[in-house]
């Protein structure tokens, strides 16, 4: 019998929730392949992962913590789980390789195809890299429609704000040391002048630590958005569709 570890991964909280092939999906897609082809699974390891984002802290578990023995193999439901970025996806089978772990896809079982294995694993993840490109583009062209007029696209909330259904929302508390800031600076007080009175005044910034000049700085030079104006990257300001500060 082969030994191997499972790997699960899902890239957005739907996914992680109602996805068709989320945890479980992929799950019982591996469990009955590895009973169907003589593998017993020791471990699992599964990324819950929001957005695009490209870290796999348990998939580095795999690469950094399981040799070959015992581990021969890592199973995943489906190619593009690992990765659907195609140079991503071949850099990590490469190190699996390097601990002469095989990586084996349940959906497409590679391996049958023999001397064509390598050109079909290619299309595939092709495949998935270029759906990959076409969501990134499909996100970014949805975020560019709501930034021109005027709603929140993503990024951190500036302080003073926060997120709620993908809106600004006021943070009363964070909205009046701005309040403050602003005051302080238009009376002719200097950077340090003002990081040193909010300081004293108690007031924290979104990590819940003191003030530092830069991000002092940072509020100073976001007035427009205090102001009720709404900018995102290199886009034009336009009217906010949040609610003003100043």
């Amino acid at each position: 019998m082969k030994r191997g570890v499972g790997y699960i991964r899902v890239s957005t909280d739907n996914q992680a929730k109602e996805d068709k092939f989320g945890i479980e999906a992929q799950r019982d897609s591996i469990i009955e392949y590895c009973s169907n082809n003589d593998i017993e699974i020791s471990n699992w390891y599964i990324d819950t992962i929001s957005g695009v984002k490209e870290e796999r802290p348990e998939f580095d578990k795999i690469l950094f913590g399981e040799t070959n023995p015992p581990t021969e193999c890592v199973v995943v439901g489906k190619s593009d789980r690992l990765a659907r970025d195609i140079n991503i996806y071949f850099y990590y089978k490469m190190l699996l390789k390097k601990n002469n772990i095989e990586l084996i896809s349940v959906q497409e079982d590679f391996g049958q195809f023999g001397v064509f294995a390598p050109m079909l694993e290619s299309f595939v993840i092709c495949v998935a890299d270029l759906e990959r490109q076409n969501i990134n583009k499909r996100t970014s062209a949805g975020r560019g429609v709501k930034a021109s007029k005027g709603g929140y696209s993503g990024g951190r909330a500036p302080y003073g704000y926060k997120v709620e259904n993908g809106n600004l929302v006021i943070e009363a508390k964070q909205a009046e040391c701005v309040k403050i800031i602003f005051e302080l600076r238009d009376k002719g007080s200097t950077l340090r002048g003002v990081t040193d009175e909010i300081n004293r005044l108690g007031y924290k910034n979104k990590s819940g630590k003191e003030f530092k000049y830069s991000s002092v700085q940072t509020i100073l030079d976001n007035r427009k958005t205090y102001e009720g104006y709404y900018k995102y990257g290199k886009s034009e300001w336009v009217k906010g569709v949040h609610e003003p500060i100043l």
